[in-house]
């Protein structure tokens, strides 16, 4: 297997994944990264065009200048990319760093011997540190799970490679000018290790970002887009297991429901901006209130629930009694309401046979209770 024929190989698997990252950008523009991913691999395309241009070449030097060149912009679009995707900004410094030492280093490997090891190990040094510093972006990520942990070990061994390659140039040579270079066994080699890794990154790489765009779908799907809390769907996959685990291990768990009291009146003497406004700031209330495990959610309209692992129904109306007494500060001052923004709540603690629905049936029990015996109240129904 020849290095042309290898790095054909690569110049499609290069636009392949080009392709890839575009259209996963342009179908889900809030992934910034695939753009500067596409935008590197298809510099990539470039580099290895430009490749092999050189058989044919009288005065080979500006192409190979320009090969160089290429590859540092592909793995500096690379670099932005990761960091543009893990919500870390660009390491500016160390790609300007990197930069002004690949230009320094041109007329050093300019005065070596075209294919020596020394020539080739400066030739790889900056793709090295530019490598390293993807890696390094991973590595200061606030959350890793497995594919980021294996982004970072594939990272790693790209820039291995990089090194391989020049340590081979050292053992076998490369070709006695630019124009044999597609003929040597190190171009073989060289474009083989290429082939595979640029692969594996960037399989690794779709893969981080395919998990994060759905992990970003499934948020947004159980998000209340108005008070940024939980909504119905979302409490309840989460109330379920909270349930369950405090059923396992005979641990107290305490529901709060919560409804806002007059809230029609609101919307119809001031607006849905204001009711707006008063479900965003009571939301505000509700979330500063938790703590933990705890879960807060808008059930709709202006219901809202507040789930207790480990809490009593004693301590679950402390809790709503420290909201309710919130309450009046809401929003009459900002929005000069006539009326006082109130609340009523329903308590309910988890039985030893309870469900998610029985508790739920008890909580909006005692919230009714609440509302039917004069509102801004707290009522507690147990088993």
């Amino acid at each position: 297997m020849t290095g042309a024929f290898v790095l054909s190989i690569n110049m499609f698997v290069a636009a392949l994944f080009a392709v890839a990252f575009a259209v996963v950008a342009s179908t889900n523009p809030t992934v910034r990264g695939a753009r500067w991913l596409a935008a590197g691999y298809g510099v990539g395309v470039l580099d290895v065009a430009l490749e092999f241009s050189l058989p044919w070449l009288v005065h080979p030097d500006l192409a190979v200048f320009s090969i160089y060149v290429a590859y540092l912009t592909a793995l500096t679009c690379g670099v932005i990319g990761v960091a543009t995707h893990y919500g870390a900004p660009p390491p500016k410094h160390g790609i300007i760093l990197i930069w002004i030492l690949a230009v320094a280093l041109i007329p050093v490997m300019m005065s070596l011997p075209y294919g020596s090891g020394p020539r080739t190990l400066l030739y790889q040094i900056p793709y090295v540190f530019l490598q390293l510093l993807m890696t390094l972006v991973v590595l200061r990520a606030s959350r890793k799970m497995a594919l980021d942990k294996l982004l970072i070990v594939v990272s790693s061994l790209v820039a291995v490679t990089y090194l391989v390659k020049a340590a081979v140039a050292w053992k076998i040579g490369i070709a006695s000018g630019p124009q044999g270079y597609l003929s040597s066994d190190y171009a073989a080699i060289s474009q083989t290790l290429g082939a595979v890794f640029l692969i594996a990154l960037a399989l690794v790489l779709l893969l981080v970002i395919m998990r994060d765009t759905t992990i970003e779908m499934v948020v947004r799907s159980e998000t209340d887009p108005l008070s940024g809390l939980l909504n119905r769907r979302g409490f309840a996959r989460y109330a379920e297991k909270s349930v369950l685990y405090a059923q396992r291990n005979k641990l107290p768990l305490a529901l709060v429901s919560i409804d806002l009291d007059r809230f029609k009146a609101i919307n119809d003497g001031f607006g849905h901006a204001a009711g707006d406004m008063v479900i965003a700031d009571f939301a505000d209330v509700l979330a500063t209130s938790v703590k933990g495990n705890d879960l807060v959610a808008r059930m709709g309209g202006e219901e809202f629930a507040i789930l207790l692992p480990g809490r009593s129904a004693a301590e679950a109306r402390s809790i709503a009694e420290s909201i309710r007494k919130s309450i009046p500060e809401l929003l009459p001052q900002r929005l000069d309401l006539e009326m006082p923004v109130t609340a009523s709540f329903g308590v309910a603690e988890l039985a030893e046979t309870d469900e998610l629905a029985d508790l739920s049936r008890r909580s909006d029990q005692a919230l009714y209770e609440a509302k039917a015996t004069g509102r801004d109240r707290i009522s507690i129904v147990y088993q």
